[in-house]
C-alpha cells in the first residue's frame, strides 16, 4: 500500500497589519526550485489574509521551469513571468485584497541567513527592495565568514595581543569640574 506524506507548510513571514506600507509584504523560503510543487502550500497559507490568489508573477532566472497554471486547493493559479521583475521577488494577485509582494529566499540559503532575511522583509514600512535585502545579506554573510576566519587565525597563531589603539579621532573630551583646561 502506498501512503503519501502530507505536504509541508510554507515557510513564510508576513508584515504585520499596520498603516505603514513598504515595498514588500514579507518573505517566502521555498524548499526547492520546483514552482509547481512549492506554489500550492504558499497559496494556501496566504488565502486567509489575502483571499483567493489567482495570479502569480516571477522572474524566470530563479525558476528552471515556470508552469502556466498550477493547481491549488479548489482552484487554479495562473503563473506569468517577466524578466524585468526583480529576480528575488514574487508578486501574487488576489481578487479581494489586491497584491502581495514577497521576497523569495533561495532554497539553498543557510537557516540563519534565511531567518535574517525573513525578519528584514517583514518590517512594516521598509523601503528596501528584494534585491537590496539579498545583497545586504550576502555582505553580512561575507563579514561573518571573515570574522570567523580571523578568530581561527588568532587561535592557530597562538593568540598574540592586538596592537593598542589610540583614542577615537574627533571624540569629545568633557573636562571634569576643577580640572584645568589645556
Amino acid at each position: 500500500m502506498i501512503t503519501f506524506a502530507p505536504p509541508l507548510s510554507a515557510r513564510l513571514s508576513l508584515t504585520p497589519k499596520t498603516t505603514l506600507t513598504g515595498l514588500l509584504d514579507g518573505a517566502w523560503w521555498p524548499r526547492s526550485r520546483d514552482l509547481a510543487a512549492e506554489l500550492p502550500p504558499l497559496v494556501d497559507a496566504l488565502e486567509g489574509q489575502y483571499g483567493r490568489i489567482t495570479r502569480v508573477t516571477v522572474n524566470p532566472t530563479r525558476w528552471p521551469v515556470v508552469p502556466h497554471k498550477v493547481p491549488a486547493t479548489g482552484h487554479t493559479v495562473h503563473v506569468g513571468w517577466f524578466t524585468e521583475q526583480d529576480p528575488d521577488k514574487m508578486i501574487l494577485l488576489s481578487y479581494t485584497v489586491g497584491r502581495c509582494d514577497l521576497l523569495v529566499i533561495p532554497p539553498e540559503t543557510e537557516p540563519a541567513a534565511a531567518a535574517r532575511l525573513m525578519t528584514a522583509a517583514a518590517i512594516p514600512g521598509s523601503s528596501l527592495t528584494a534585491g537590496v535585502l539579498m545583497s545586504d545579506e550576502a555582505a553580512t554573510g561575507r563579514r561573518m565568514r571573515d570574522a570567523g576566519s580571523s578568530e581561527d587565525a588568532w587561535e592557530t597563531e597562538g593568540g598574540s595581543a592586538p596592537p593598542l589603539r589610540h583614542p577615537v579621532v574627533g571624540a569629545r573630551m568633557i573636562p571634569l569640574p576643577g580640572t584645568p583646561r589645556r
